[in-house]
């Protein structure tokens, strides 16, 4: 197997390549602790993907928690005024839960905030970003994106209230037309809001199709100024040349607590969940005493890695077999040799392998022979 064909499908290569990406759109590397105080993560457990916390009592008694989320870390941290933008990029390990998995897992994330003044242009250069992170799987991918701010708007607009708005958003979120229509119609919500809630959760097609079919039912100043937002970013997205493989689904549904506006996840071939999400979390901020507002998104390449973990059968491709009489110049020769071919070698003392390789050499004199 050629060495760089190798290189470029391994995930630290990939997280390696995201790195360089957002570096090279002003984007600085930020460092953050492997743990925090656990009064962080207990005060926005709703914001986390899982509530289990992994924690332990510092020497000073203080309750502190291995970290199972960057995000939070980051706007902790974050002490710009709101006229200005922060722009980083981090790599690190988070320790939480996996519904893969049994217990506490490292997981690795790569991604990006920003963090300050939001605006369109900002908002569509992270979905950019977002965009050619999947990219950079070399993997055909989608990046699906919804707007918490037009579903809660439109909620508000249905006559959707209080506590039904998460049962709500719970339906959408499984498509589950039957289970809405029935709760509109125990609710004596109008044929109108029925339809428009049932409607918006059946859509998903790519952005500007997409925005075509859901304009009907846009009927308030809240979808008004959501749907005008995902107009501007279709636009955005066309001039970066990204929009292809941009959905709309509003079956995406977050935390309305903490997400105020886009929300996205990214697909790609092959995984049968998201390897990437993020969205527009402002609330987060306000709620952290934080001014300004803020939208990023992170990466998981463990996921991505899955994709080669069982397509390449062999350890190496060459095994160059060697014994107490060979010379070590003549095998170093031969396994150059092989090298410059762009196979990956391995030189083993005996008469047998054990590794798996694509092919078996054997030193005989000075020379390595195929077996």
């Amino acid at each position: 197997m050629n060495l760089q064909r190798e290189i470029k499908k391994s995930d630290e290569a990939y997280v390696y390549r995201l790195r360089a990406l957002y570096d090279g759109y002003g984007y600085t590397r930020y460092k953050v602790s492997k743990f925090e105080t656990y009064d962080l993560y207990a005060r926005n457990k709703s914001f986390l993907i899982c509530e289990n916390i992994l924690t332990f009592t510092d020497t000073n008694g203080t309750l502190m928690a291995l970290k199972p989320d960057v995000t939070l870390s980051i706007v902790k941290n974050f002490g710009a005024s709101s006229a200005e933008t922060g722009k980083v990029y981090y790599s690190e390990t988070v320790y939480r839960t996996s519904a893969r998995s049994e217990g506490f897992r490292e997981i690795r994330q790569t991604g990006l905030e920003c963090i300050g003044r939001v605006d369109r242009y900002l908002t569509g250069e992270v979905l950019m970003l977002a965009s050619r992170s999947l990219a950079e799987t070399g993997r055909r991918y989608l990046l699906d994106v919804s707007h918490m701010g037009f579903l809660t708007a439109l909620l508000s607009e249905c006559g959707v209230e209080g506590g039904d708005c998460d049962e709500v958003l719970a339906l959408m979120a499984n498509k589950n037309l039957p289970g809405l229509s029935a709760f509109c119609a125990s609710h004596g919500l109008s044929a109108s809001a029925t339809e428009a809630l049932v409607g918006v959760t059946s859509v998903y097609a790519p952005l500007p199709e997409a925005l075509r079919a859901v304009e009907r039912f846009v009927s308030g100043d809240g979808t008004r100024a959501a749907y005008d937002e995902l107009s501007a970013l279709c636009d955005v997205l066309g001039a970066w040349e990204a929009l292809a493989t941009v959905h709309l689904d509003f079956s995406l549904a977050c935390d309305r607590n903490y997400y105020n506006g886009i929300v996205f996840r990214g697909y790609i071939d092959g995984v049968p969940e998201a390897v990437l999400s993020g969205g527009r979390y402002d609330s987060l901020l306000s709620k952290m005493g934080k001014r300004g507002e803020a939208i990023g998104f992170a990466v998981y390449p463990d996921l991505i890695g899955t994709l080669d973990a069982d397509g390449d059968a062999y350890d190496t491709d060459a095994v160059v077999l060697y014994g107490d009489e060979t010379d070590p110049s003549d095998l170093i020769a031969a396994v150059r040799a092989l090298g410059r071919e762009g196979l990956r070698v391995r030189a083993e003392h005996g008469t047998d392998t054990k590794t798996r390789a694509k092919a078996v050499y054997r030193m005989n004199g000075r020379e390595a022979k195929r077996v």
